[in-house]
């Protein structure tokens, strides 16, 4: 991308001008107002603790001390579509202790609707502990043996939540462990029959499955089923076996699928690749200088969803879908220059300045 166009946040602001595209001349405004009741970006997963070690740049054994944060990719992307103004819900399990009802009331101060919650009084909430080490690897250590996100069982799906939603968003986490894998691919059907889009952000974390081979079976079980999928340059190489980043080929040949509206890969800094049935690209990435990359990768996804639930068919579109995952880089760099995913993840108006900043310099 040469470089942020003077209407580069018009999909994604309530109160910019007008789009030029292949809809035609079309009042954005207009356009929003009558998605009002049809925006609810519903988030299905899991919401955690993370012990983070108060310093960087150190393992988890050499770490002197931990600080908690709230956790969870899908939850973090619920609280990042509703820091930009958008309506997000989120459905999960938590442990009926300390820690779950923290959780939810950091969901309920964020704005996003927890009403579909639920409480174990048997397990516990998850915990995890994650440290950036020195050498730029991603250190984890999970207690889940089992935890409340792994128990959610269909019986205890809000339905009617579900129904509401325009877009219903999920990774690959809750496909680990039964009941909870049930439960998924149910809310995915009721969703689908519901008119939502379904959009997949596998989220791979290795440490928690049996087997890497397990892994790769499970998160592409359901892949044909999306209509939006994000993913990592990691999670590229372990689904394709291809080491080439800039490897067109295998992203179309192994990932691409006949339904399949939007693919990106992301690219950290760099910015992210976009695959439709129509066209492909890359939009490059904004330059900050890092402090913590935990939630980079939600923030994007709440920034594009975010997008997407005011505007469907920007996909159809190559120079709004532009727009949409710029902003969505915007997002992504924006939180990695703060700690914490969730405290991290910016509003609105922080992603405007920014951009106006980046424009005057």
């Amino acid at each position: 991308m040469t470089g942020p166009s003077s209407n580069l946040f018009l999909c994604c602001t309530e109160f910019m001008g007008v789009f030029a595209g292949g809809d035609g001349n079309k009042s954005f405004l207009t356009d929003r107002e009558s998605r009002d009741n049809n925006s609810l970006v519903l988030c299905f997963g899991e919401m955690l603790i993370d012990f983070v070690p108060t310093v960087g740049e150190v393992s988890l054994a050499d770490a002197p001390a931990f600080e908690k944060a709230p956790g969870g990719a899908p939850a973090n992307v619920a609280v990042g579509i509703s820091r930009l103004g958008g309506s997000s819900a989120f459905i999960g399990k938590v442990g009926d202790d300390e820690f779950g009802h923290m959780l939810a009331n950091i969901l309920k101060h964020n704005n996003v609707d927890n009403s579909g919650m639920r409480f174990d009084q048997n397990a516990k909430t998850a915990l995890a502990f994650v440290t950036l080490r020195a050498d730029g690897e991603r250190e984890f250590l999970f207690f889940r043996h089992p935890s409340a996100d792994m128990l959610l069982r269909e019986s205890e799906l809000d339905i009617s939540l579900i129904e509401k939603a325009a877009i219903f968003h999920y990774g690959s986490i809750s496909l680990i462990e039964e009941p909870c894998r049930s439960t998924h691919i149910a809310a995915m059907e009721i969703a689908k029959r519901s008119g939502s889009l379904l959009s997949y952000d596998p989220n791979l974390r290795l440490p928690l499955w049996p087997s890497a081979e397990f892994a790769r079976t499970e998160i592409m079980s359901i892949w044909d089923q999306a209509d939006v999928i994000k993913i990592s340059e990691e999670e590229f190489t372990f689904l394709t076996g291809s080491n080439d980043r800039n490897d067109d080929n295998a992203v179309l040949e192994k990932l691409f699928h006949p339904n399949l509206k939007l693919l990106l890969v992301t690219e950290g800094s760099e910015g992210c690749r976009y695959f439709t049935k129509d066209f492909k690209g890359r939009v490059g990435g904004v330059t900050v200088n890092p402090v913590d990359t935990t939630g980079a990768g939600d923030a994007f996804v709440g920034g594009l969803l975010y997008c997407l639930a005011s505007d469907p068919n920007l996909y159809k579109d190559e120079k709004r879908l532009r727009e949409a995952l710029y902003f969505a880089n915007v997002c992504g760099a924006i939180t990695v220059t703060k700690r914490g995913a969730i405290p991290a993840l910016p509003t609105k108006e922080a992603v405007l300045e920014f951009q106006q900043a980046k424009s005057a310099s």
